[in-house]
Protein backbone atom coordinates (compact mmCIF):
# COMPACT_ATOMS: atom_id res chain seq x y z
CA UNK A 1 0.00 0.00 0.00
CA UNK A 2 1.41 3.41 -0.95
CA UNK A 3 2.41 6.06 1.57
CA UNK A 4 -0.43 8.25 0.32
CA UNK A 5 -3.01 5.57 1.06
CA UNK A 6 -1.45 4.90 4.48
CA UNK A 7 -1.72 8.59 5.32
CA UNK A 8 -5.31 8.69 4.10
CA UNK A 9 -6.22 5.70 6.28
CA UNK A 10 -4.48 7.14 9.31
CA UNK A 11 -5.60 10.75 9.32
CA UNK A 12 -9.08 9.93 10.61
CA UNK A 13 -11.07 11.19 7.65
CA UNK A 14 -12.41 7.83 6.46
CA UNK A 15 -14.65 6.22 9.07
CA UNK A 16 -16.45 2.91 9.08
CA UNK A 17 -19.81 4.51 8.37
CA UNK A 18 -18.32 6.08 5.23
CA UNK A 19 -17.56 2.58 3.94
CA UNK A 20 -21.12 1.50 4.69
CA UNK A 21 -22.19 3.91 1.97
CA UNK A 22 -21.32 3.99 -1.74
CA UNK A 23 -18.04 5.14 -3.23
CA UNK A 24 -18.95 6.90 -6.49
CA UNK A 25 -16.44 7.26 -9.33
CA UNK A 26 -17.50 10.09 -11.65
CA UNK A 27 -16.06 9.67 -15.15
CA UNK A 28 -16.26 12.54 -17.65
CA UNK A 29 -14.57 13.98 -20.72
CA UNK A 30 -15.55 17.36 -22.16
CA UNK A 31 -16.32 16.24 -25.72
CA UNK A 32 -16.72 13.15 -27.88
CA UNK A 33 -13.50 14.09 -29.65
CA UNK A 34 -11.63 13.95 -26.34
CA UNK A 35 -13.16 10.56 -25.59
CA UNK A 36 -11.86 9.30 -28.95
CA UNK A 37 -8.42 10.95 -28.80
CA UNK A 38 -7.55 10.73 -25.10
CA UNK A 39 -8.34 7.16 -24.15
CA UNK A 40 -5.65 7.08 -21.46
CA UNK A 41 -7.46 9.74 -19.43
CA UNK A 42 -10.65 7.70 -19.58
CA UNK A 43 -8.79 4.55 -18.49
CA UNK A 44 -7.24 6.42 -15.56
CA UNK A 45 -10.66 7.61 -14.45
CA UNK A 46 -12.11 4.10 -14.56
CA UNK A 47 -9.02 2.97 -12.63
CA UNK A 48 -10.24 4.98 -9.64
CA UNK A 49 -12.48 2.02 -8.79
CA UNK A 50 -9.32 0.22 -7.68
CA UNK A 51 -8.38 3.15 -5.49
CA UNK A 52 -11.78 3.04 -3.78
CA UNK A 53 -11.21 -0.65 -3.03
CA UNK A 54 -7.72 0.13 -1.68
CA UNK A 55 -9.30 2.72 0.63
CA UNK A 56 -11.49 0.02 2.14
CA UNK A 57 -14.68 -0.05 0.08
CA UNK A 58 -16.01 -3.42 -1.05
CA UNK A 59 -16.04 -3.70 -4.82
CA UNK A 60 -19.80 -4.29 -4.67
CA UNK A 61 -20.27 -0.80 -3.14
CA UNK A 62 -18.29 1.10 -5.76
CA UNK A 63 -20.56 2.83 -8.30
CA UNK A 64 -19.32 4.22 -11.61
CA UNK A 65 -21.23 7.11 -13.22
CA UNK A 66 -19.96 7.55 -16.78
CA UNK A 67 -23.00 8.60 -18.79
CA UNK A 68 -21.67 12.19 -18.94
CA UNK A 69 -18.73 11.20 -21.14
CA UNK A 70 -18.52 13.74 -23.95
CA UNK A 71 -20.31 16.50 -21.99
CA UNK A 72 -18.76 19.75 -20.77
CA UNK A 73 -18.63 20.52 -17.05
CA UNK A 74 -19.28 24.22 -17.66
CA UNK A 75 -23.00 23.77 -16.97
CA UNK A 76 -24.53 21.16 -14.66
CA UNK A 77 -27.88 21.40 -16.51
CA UNK A 78 -26.24 19.73 -19.53
CA UNK A 79 -25.14 16.72 -17.45
CA UNK A 80 -28.10 14.59 -16.35
CA UNK A 81 -25.93 12.04 -14.54
CA UNK A 82 -24.27 14.75 -12.47
CA UNK A 83 -27.78 15.46 -11.19
CA UNK A 84 -28.02 11.78 -10.24
CA UNK A 85 -24.75 12.08 -8.29
CA UNK A 86 -26.09 15.13 -6.44
CA UNK A 87 -29.32 13.25 -5.64
CA UNK A 88 -27.42 10.25 -4.26
CA UNK A 89 -25.32 12.55 -2.05
CA UNK A 90 -28.40 14.42 -0.82
CA UNK A 91 -30.13 11.17 0.18
CA UNK A 92 -27.10 10.11 2.22
CA UNK A 93 -26.19 7.16 0.00
CA UNK A 94 -22.63 8.31 -0.79
CA UNK A 95 -19.60 8.14 1.49
CA UNK A 96 -16.91 9.04 -1.03
CA UNK A 97 -16.87 10.84 -4.41
CA UNK A 98 -13.82 10.17 -6.57
CA UNK A 99 -12.68 12.11 -9.61
CA UNK A 100 -9.33 12.13 -11.39
CA UNK A 101 -9.26 15.90 -10.84
CA UNK A 102 -11.72 18.46 -9.58
CA UNK A 103 -12.54 19.74 -13.08
CA UNK A 104 -14.07 16.33 -13.86
CA UNK A 105 -16.81 17.14 -11.34
CA UNK A 106 -17.55 20.79 -12.09
CA UNK A 107 -15.98 23.81 -13.75
CA UNK A 108 -18.63 26.38 -12.82
CA UNK A 109 -18.06 27.89 -9.38
CA UNK A 110 -21.74 27.68 -8.43
CA UNK A 111 -21.94 23.96 -9.20
CA UNK A 112 -18.68 23.21 -7.42
CA UNK A 113 -19.50 25.08 -4.21
CA UNK A 114 -22.99 23.56 -4.16
CA UNK A 115 -21.40 20.11 -4.40
CA UNK A 116 -19.02 20.91 -1.53
CA UNK A 117 -21.90 22.13 0.63
CA UNK A 118 -24.02 19.05 -0.08
CA UNK A 119 -21.09 16.75 0.72
CA UNK A 120 -20.54 18.66 3.96
CA UNK A 121 -24.19 18.31 5.01
CA UNK A 122 -24.38 14.63 4.04
CA UNK A 123 -20.99 13.74 5.50
CA UNK A 124 -19.53 12.61 2.15
CA UNK A 125 -15.83 12.84 1.34
CA UNK A 126 -14.21 14.02 -1.90
CA UNK A 127 -11.11 12.41 -3.36
CA UNK A 128 -8.88 13.60 -6.19
CA UNK A 129 -5.55 12.43 -7.53
CA UNK A 130 -3.70 14.05 -4.63
CA UNK A 131 -5.69 12.99 -1.59
CA UNK A 132 -8.96 12.66 0.30
CA UNK A 133 -10.81 15.78 1.44
CA UNK A 134 -13.44 16.25 4.12
CA UNK A 135 -15.56 19.38 3.44
CA UNK A 136 -16.24 19.63 7.18
CA UNK A 137 -12.54 20.16 7.90
CA UNK A 138 -11.58 23.82 7.63
CA UNK A 139 -8.28 23.30 5.78
CA UNK A 140 -9.79 20.78 3.38
CA UNK A 141 -12.73 23.06 2.62
CA UNK A 142 -10.32 25.94 1.94
CA UNK A 143 -8.29 23.78 -0.46
CA UNK A 144 -11.43 22.55 -2.24
CA UNK A 145 -12.61 26.13 -2.68
CA UNK A 146 -9.25 27.15 -4.15
CA UNK A 147 -9.31 24.17 -6.51
CA UNK A 148 -12.77 25.16 -7.73
CA UNK A 149 -11.69 28.78 -8.28
CA UNK A 150 -8.60 27.67 -10.23
CA UNK A 151 -10.68 25.29 -12.33
CA UNK A 152 -13.18 28.02 -13.22
CA UNK A 153 -10.33 30.42 -14.05
CA UNK A 154 -8.73 27.77 -16.26
CA UNK A 155 -11.97 27.44 -18.24
CA UNK A 156 -12.10 31.22 -18.70
CA UNK A 157 -8.48 31.30 -19.92
CA UNK A 158 -9.11 28.44 -22.37
CA UNK A 159 -12.09 30.29 -23.84
CA UNK A 160 -10.12 33.52 -24.00
CA UNK A 161 -7.23 31.88 -25.86
CA UNK A 162 -9.60 30.20 -28.34
CA UNK A 163 -11.48 33.45 -29.00
CA UNK A 164 -8.22 35.35 -29.48
CA UNK A 165 -7.01 32.72 -31.95
CA UNK A 166 -10.24 32.92 -33.96
CA UNK A 167 -10.12 36.72 -34.08
CA UNK A 168 -6.48 36.65 -35.19
CA UNK A 169 -7.28 34.22 -38.04
CA UNK A 170 -10.31 36.30 -39.01
CA UNK A 171 -8.13 39.41 -39.12
CA UNK A 172 -5.81 37.66 -41.59
CA UNK A 173 -8.78 36.40 -43.61
CA UNK A 174 -7.90 32.77 -42.80
CA UNK A 175 -10.83 31.81 -40.55
CA UNK A 176 -12.66 28.90 -42.18
CA UNK A 177 -16.17 28.19 -40.89
CA UNK A 178 -17.76 24.77 -41.49
CA UNK A 179 -19.44 24.65 -44.88
CA UNK A 180 -23.11 23.75 -45.37
CA UNK A 181 -24.19 20.61 -47.18
CA UNK A 182 -23.59 20.84 -50.91
CA UNK A 183 -20.31 22.76 -50.68
CA UNK A 184 -16.68 21.64 -50.44
CA UNK A 185 -13.47 23.45 -49.62
CA UNK A 186 -10.71 23.49 -52.21
CA UNK A 187 -7.04 22.96 -51.24
CA UNK A 188 -6.56 26.70 -51.70
CA UNK A 189 -9.13 27.35 -48.97
CA UNK A 190 -11.89 28.63 -51.24
CA UNK A 191 -15.46 27.37 -50.90
CA UNK A 192 -17.08 25.85 -53.98
CA UNK A 193 -20.07 23.76 -54.98
CA UNK A 194 -19.65 20.01 -54.69
CA UNK A 195 -18.29 18.68 -57.99
CA UNK A 196 -21.09 16.12 -58.12
CA UNK A 197 -23.57 17.39 -60.74
CA UNK A 198 -26.57 15.98 -58.88
CA UNK A 199 -25.58 17.90 -55.74
CA UNK A 200 -25.12 21.10 -57.74
CA UNK A 201 -28.56 20.69 -59.34
CA UNK A 202 -30.25 20.32 -55.97
CA UNK A 203 -28.41 23.32 -54.47
CA UNK A 204 -29.43 25.52 -57.40
CA UNK A 205 -32.99 24.18 -57.16
CA UNK A 206 -33.26 25.18 -53.51
CA UNK A 207 -32.04 28.73 -54.14
CA UNK A 208 -34.18 29.21 -57.24
CA UNK A 209 -37.25 28.04 -55.33
CA UNK A 210 -36.45 30.40 -52.47
CA UNK A 211 -36.14 33.32 -54.91
CA UNK A 212 -39.47 32.38 -56.47
CA UNK A 213 -41.51 31.48 -53.36
CA UNK A 214 -39.95 33.92 -50.90
CA UNK A 215 -40.03 31.86 -47.67
CA UNK A 216 -38.15 28.85 -46.32
CA UNK A 217 -41.40 27.18 -45.28
CA UNK A 218 -42.79 27.41 -48.82
CA UNK A 219 -39.57 25.92 -50.24
CA UNK A 220 -39.64 23.03 -47.79
CA UNK A 221 -43.32 22.37 -48.46
CA UNK A 222 -42.69 22.35 -52.23
CA UNK A 223 -39.78 19.93 -51.87
CA UNK A 224 -41.78 17.58 -49.67
CA UNK A 225 -44.78 17.61 -52.01
CA UNK A 226 -42.60 16.97 -55.09
CA UNK A 227 -40.28 14.46 -53.47
CA UNK A 228 -38.71 12.03 -55.95
CA UNK A 229 -37.63 8.68 -54.47
CA UNK A 230 -34.94 8.29 -57.13
CA UNK A 231 -33.55 11.81 -56.75
CA UNK A 232 -34.60 13.20 -53.42
CA UNK A 233 -35.05 16.90 -54.14
CA UNK A 234 -36.19 17.46 -50.56
CA UNK A 235 -32.64 17.76 -49.25
CA UNK A 236 -29.25 19.08 -50.22
CA UNK A 237 -27.11 16.00 -50.53
CA UNK A 238 -23.77 15.85 -48.75
CA UNK A 239 -20.86 13.72 -49.84
CA UNK A 240 -19.80 10.95 -47.45
CA UNK A 241 -17.01 8.39 -47.47
CA UNK A 242 -16.82 6.09 -50.46
CA UNK A 243 -18.52 8.61 -52.76
CA UNK A 244 -21.99 7.87 -51.36
CA UNK A 245 -24.55 10.62 -50.88
CA UNK A 246 -26.67 11.15 -47.76
CA UNK A 247 -29.65 13.46 -47.31
CA UNK A 248 -29.65 15.68 -44.20
CA UNK A 249 -32.66 17.84 -43.43
CA UNK A 250 -32.47 21.07 -45.46
CA UNK A 251 -31.73 24.34 -43.72
CA UNK A 252 -33.12 27.59 -45.01
CA UNK A 253 -31.01 29.58 -47.49
CA UNK A 254 -28.85 32.06 -45.63
CA UNK A 255 -29.23 30.32 -42.26
CA UNK A 256 -25.69 28.97 -42.45
CA UNK A 257 -22.86 31.43 -41.76
CA UNK A 258 -20.95 30.40 -44.91
CA UNK A 259 -24.02 31.11 -47.09
CA UNK A 260 -24.90 34.42 -45.50
CA UNK A 261 -21.31 35.70 -45.53
CA UNK A 262 -21.34 36.29 -41.77
CA UNK A 263 -18.26 35.47 -39.73
CA UNK A 264 -18.92 32.61 -37.32
CA UNK A 265 -17.83 34.72 -34.34
CA UNK A 266 -20.57 37.26 -35.09
CA UNK A 267 -23.44 34.78 -35.00
CA UNK A 268 -25.96 35.09 -32.19
CA UNK A 269 -24.94 33.32 -29.03
CA UNK A 270 -27.24 30.95 -27.14
CA UNK A 271 -29.04 32.64 -24.27
CA UNK A 272 -29.29 30.21 -21.30
CA UNK A 273 -32.13 32.17 -19.64
CA UNK A 274 -34.31 31.57 -22.74
CA UNK A 275 -33.55 27.86 -22.98
CA UNK A 276 -36.61 25.63 -22.76
CA UNK A 277 -36.26 22.81 -20.19
CA UNK A 278 -36.37 19.25 -21.52
CA UNK A 279 -39.53 18.51 -19.52
CA UNK A 280 -41.34 21.43 -21.15
CA UNK A 281 -40.32 20.25 -24.63
CA UNK A 282 -41.78 16.81 -23.96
Amino acid sequence: MSAVLLREHGDGKIQGWHRDRLAVVYVRQSSRQQVADHGESTRLQYGLTGRAVALGWPASRVMVIDEDLGRSAANAAERPRFARLVAEITMGHVGLVLGLEMSRLARAGQDWHQLIELCSLAGALLAGADGVYDPNWYNDRLLLGLKGTMTELELHLIRQRMASGRLAKAGRGELAVPLPAGYVRRPSGEAALDPDEQVQAVVRLVFSLFEELGTVHAVLRFLVEHRDPDRDAGAVRARQGGGRLACPAPAGPGQHAAESGVCGDLRLRAQPHRRVPEAARA
